[in-house]
Parts: structure tokens; C-alpha cells; sequence
């Protein structure tokens, strides 16, 4: 199973503000049976210069890196400890996760030209995590979005999608950019209110092809919630929505861009 929007990088955003914290939030990926973590923080263009957001995030990669190699045994034994409730997902409990390196890139105007890109995609990969702004879409950010899948020929996935349809008084950029060929992710979390559990069930049950993240901050107030999200939809729309999410997740961890 694969996280695809996490905050678990310590120190670099809003999310883990330390390497204690991302351990938690490790174990708690663990014991849902998560063993692919896409790492997003957040990048704002004209925020933060772009070098320093490439040094910081490598920085608390490699220290989160470096941390799972030579405290191996000991998550392993506290995975175990804690993880011993049953639940809805078991595969890959204990076993420590892979991570790699992504951003959750915040739209900007023109983004569709800008070079930097491709350095925000996934390791390895060409799959692009784009936040879109919270409000009416328009068709200069269409077209942009376009560009990014023609010109750049990358691999564009929108962030927590259930948190902008509010925004969408007009519906026709809203249709248009989900008749591209990106990829929505749905925040796992969302299937836990009925505010906006709703929507994401009608969402799916529309045919899109979601992939699920839990978008974790920390382990108390923003914690990783996939299993919980994942028996939602088992319950409403049965295992085999499941598997072909999972089976659109594996094949854009192994493949995109290679």
C-alpha cells in the first residue's frame, strides 16, 4: 500500500517538526500495512528560494534515512508493541517502509513554462503532486495544467481534490482539467466526515481513478488515517475499488517517468 501525500520529512514544513515525530508517524504507516511513503512538503514558489528548499529537503531526508537504517530493530519491536490491535489492514505491518521525495507544489501563474518542475517530481519518476488554489478555477490555470501534461510530459496528480469542489461556483474548468489525464488523490481523512465523505463516494463512484493519501502532519492531530479511509470505501463500495486503487498506486511508483 502506498502513502501518495505525507508531511513525515522532519523540520521542513508544517508537518513533523522533529525526528521523534516522524518516527510515530512511521509507526503508525507500519501498522496500517504502508510500505511505499511519498514524501510531499510543501513548495511555494517566490517563498522559499529553490536550492534551499532542495537542501533542506535532503537534508531531512537523509536524516530520516539514516535513523530507519540504524534504529531498524527497535521500530520493528515498537511497531509490533503498539500495532497489536486488529484492523482492517495487515500486509506489510513491521516491515519499514520505502520512502522517496516528492513536493506538494502550490499552483503558480505560468507554472506550465517553469523549468524547476521535473525537480519536483517523485525520485526517480516523473509524478508531479499539484495543489490547486482555493478558489474558482479559471482557464489560465487549465491551460497550464495542460501544458505541464503535453509540454513538460509529466505526470500530474491533484492534491486532496474533495477540498476545492466548494470553490467551483462554475463547473466547466472543474470538468474540463478532470478530463485531462491527471490523477486525483483523495485524502483518506475525508472519508471520515460526513461533511465531505459524500462527495469523494459520488467522486468515485464516477469512475475516476483516485489514489489515496493521508496527508499526516503528526501523529495526534494530523495522523496517518488510511486503514480507517480504506474500510470506508470497502464498506460503501466494495474490495475491488480497492485493488485497482492499490494497482494504479504500484504502477505509478514502479513506472512513471522510467
Amino acid at each position: 500500500m502506498t502513502d501518495f501525500h505525507t508531511h513525515i520529512l522532519p523540520g521542513i514544513d508544517d508537518g513533523s517538526q522533529d525526528l521523534e515525530e516522524t518516527r510515530r508517524l512511521l509507526v503508525q504507516e507500519m501498522q496500517q500495512g504502508v510500505t511505499r511513503i511519498l514524501a510531499t512538503p510543501h513548495f511555494y514558489a517566490g517563498r522559499d528560494t529553490e536550492e534551499h528548499f532542495f537542501r533542506k529537503r535532503e537534508r531531512a531526508l537523509r536524516s530520516v534515512r539514516e535513523a530507519l537504517a540504524a534504529d531498524k530493530d527497535t521500530t520493528k519491536e515498537e511497531t509490533a508493541r503498539e500495532g497489536d490491535r486488529p484492523g482492517p489492514e495487515t500486509e506489510g505491518r513491521g516491515r519499514l517502509p520505502e520512502i522517496r521525495a516528492a513536493a506538494e507544489v502550490y499552483y503558480f501563474p505560468h507554472m506550465g513554462e517553469a523549468d524547476i518542475l521535473p525537480r519536483l517530481c517523485m525520485e526517480g519518476g516523473n509524478l508531479l503532486l499539484l495543489e490547486m488554489p482555493f478558489v474558482q478555477w479559471t482557464e489560465s490555470m487549465y491551460r497550464d495544467v495542460e501544458r505541464i501534461l503535453r509540454k513538460q510530459k509529466l505526470t500530474v496528480m491533484l492534491a486532496h481534490v474533495e477540498r476545492y469542489w466548494e470553490f467551483q461556483r462554475d463547473k466547466g474548468v472543474w470538468n474540463a482539467v478532470f478530463d485531462l489525464p491527471v490523477y486525483p488523490q483523495i485524502n483518506a481523512g475525508s472519508l471520515l466526515r460526513f461533511r465531505s465523505r459524500g462527495f469523494v463516494l459520488k467522486f468515485l463512484r464516477a469512475g475516476h481513478q483516485v489514489l489515496l493519501g493521508s496527508d499526516c502532519h503528526h501523529s495526534e492531530y494530523r495522523p496517518v488515517n488510511l486503514a480507517a479511509g480504506r474500510e470506508v470505501i470497502r464498506k460503501k463500495l466494495g474490495e475491488g475499488v480497492l485493488k485497482e486503487m492499490d494497482l494504479l498506486g504500484e504502477e505509478l511508483w514502479e513506472h512513471a517517468g522510467k
